[in-house]
């Protein structure tokens, strides 16, 4: 076994993930050997389609609270104006209980980007998106894809931790949502990871629940971004048996990247 696949081996194990493993390799080519590991045969499907978001009716309240809240905000068009904007942020009342406010993380030239829900503890306190528990899972879940964390962009849906972690409000995620967009506006990512259920359905504008809108690719935003939904790493660690579906929707997302890397559509 390479040390390449020594180290995968050892994140999919992490995953909780048993590694599937040939009993013949099959033969690599000279063109193709340094090429990053391809997907197992599961993962090789038909080109997936962008879906529509699906429910049963847009949140349509929180999507106007949120277009009032951009229409009040002139927002910093650079990524220094918009993290010393986020920084000084007293649009919501979380920023009464903050020990800071957490920007992102990452490279802003990256071309993956990750968004989640909120804070946590441990990120309220270092100002950095997913650095506890959940985040070392989230780095294991990259990296068994080959994407090293300071390669990929982090963000979350909030810039500050909601009180005993409980589920952000829809005037919070207004508030907060200018600043999203802008960064999404700033990277242009080519393939968005959307991590649990609220993040998803505020991110797609959806009631539908994470099970109908993983599998599958999204349009996100007037950008019409691609985007990929799987389950938050917290959850994870709460409900280890869904890894392995964690584990499906990271190789969909691997192969969707491929495809719009290669200027195929997805």
């Amino acid at each position: 076994m390479s040390v390449d696949a020594a180290r995968r081996a050892r994140y999919l194990e992490a995953l909780g993930i048993d590694l599937w493993v040939p009993r013949v390799a099959p033969a690599r080519s000279p063109a193709v050997a340094n090429v990053a590991p391809s997907a197992p045969p599961d993962a090789v499907a038909a080109p997936a389609r962008l879906a529509d978001p699906t429910g049963p009716g847009l949140v349509e309240g929180l999507h106007a609270l949120a277009e009032g809240a951009a229409a009040d905000l002139p927002v910093a068009a650079d990524w220094e104006g918009l993290r010393a904007q986020v920084r000084a942020c007293t649009r919501c009342g979380l920023h009464r209980g903050r020990t800071q406010a957490v920007f992102a993380s990452g490279d802003p030239a990256a071309r993956w980007m990750v968004v989640g829900e909120a804070p946590g503890a441990d990120e309220d306190r270092l100002g950095e998106p997913f650095v506890g528990r959940a985040g070392q899972l989230l780095n294991a879940m990259l990296a068994a894809i080959g994407l090293p964390r300071p390669t990929v962009f982090v963000a979350n849906m909030l810039k500050c931790r909601p009180p005993q972690n409980r589920d952000p409000r829809p005037e919070e995620l207004a508030a907060c949502r200018p600043y999203l967009e802008r960064q999404l506006e700033l990277l242009r990512p080519t393939l968005l990871l959307v991590v649990g259920r609220i993040a998803a359905q505020n991110l797609l504008g959806t009631e539908a629940p994470l099970g109908r809108l993983r599998g599958r690719v999204h349009a996100v935003g007037g950008l019409n971004l691609p985007a990929i939904v799987t389950y938050h790493p917290a959850y994870l660690l709460r409900s280890p048996s869904d890894k392995r579906k964690a584990w499906e929707d990271l190789k969909l997302a691997r192969r969707v990247f491929g495809e719009l890397a290669s200027g195929k559509p997805p």
